[in-house]
């Protein structure tokens, strides 16, 4: 059993309506993955392909990938790595807009177990949001980031370890990516997950 693991986030590519290619600084901070999951709205397999290379990809299926018949697209997974219960899917209520029973009850109705963390796409506005035992994570888009016109975007990742989950959010950069500007990195311990922030 590995004593680390490393999972790429990454959410509403829209490609190739965004553009053909990822931004190559993207795939660079990719490649450093075991796992990758993405938040949907790929709009076609392409982007699938390509991160399948890197590692196994995982897909909630988005409201833009509607008739996508594919084995790494669901329209939800829970995933357990290293004991860190892990539900995933395209839409989630903003943490931002509704309250935390709403969006508690929202997920009830989509997965079986209560997750530990959460990744969910669909609004291009990155954020991490804790409650008492959930953590919710909004990679945004890397490509159209907060719902603009194309530009360099964010990125998100979860280091891993038998103690711990970091959560750490990524702005794409003309050269390379670097840690978001203004969300810090949040540890969840395994002891007590969804730690309130």
């Amino acid at each position: 059993m590995p004593n680390s693991l490393t999972i790429g986030l990454i959410a509403d590519t829209h490609m190739p309506g965004s553009m053909a290619e990822l931004w190559p600084e993207a795939l660079a901070f990719l490649a450093s993955s075991d796992v990758i999951l993405h938040a949907g709205d790929l709009h076609t397999l392409d982007i699938v392909d390509v991160l399948s290379e890197i590692a196994p990809t995982y897909v909630a299926r988005g409201n833009g990938d509607v008739g996508i018949i594919d084995p790494r697209l669901q329209d939800q997974w829970q995933l357990d790595f290293m004991g860190f219960n892990i539900g995933m899917l395209h839409h989630c209520p903003s943490p931002e807009r509704k309250s935390e029973a709403v969006i508690r009850k929202h997920l009830a109705k989509h997965f079986s177990a209560p997750p530990d963390v959460v990744i969910f796409g669909h609004t291009h506005l990155e954020s991490v949001t804790c409650f008492e035992g959930l953590t919710l994570i909004n990679p945004g888009s890397p490509t159209l980031p907060r719902n603009q016109s194309l530009q360099r975007g964010t990125l998100a990742r979860l280091a891993i370890t038998t103690e711990a989950c970091r959560v750490t959010l990524y702005q794409i950069g003309a050269d390379q990516v670097e840690p978001h500007p203004v969300i810090t990195p949040i540890d969840i311990p395994s002891t007590s997950l969804g730690i309130s922030v």
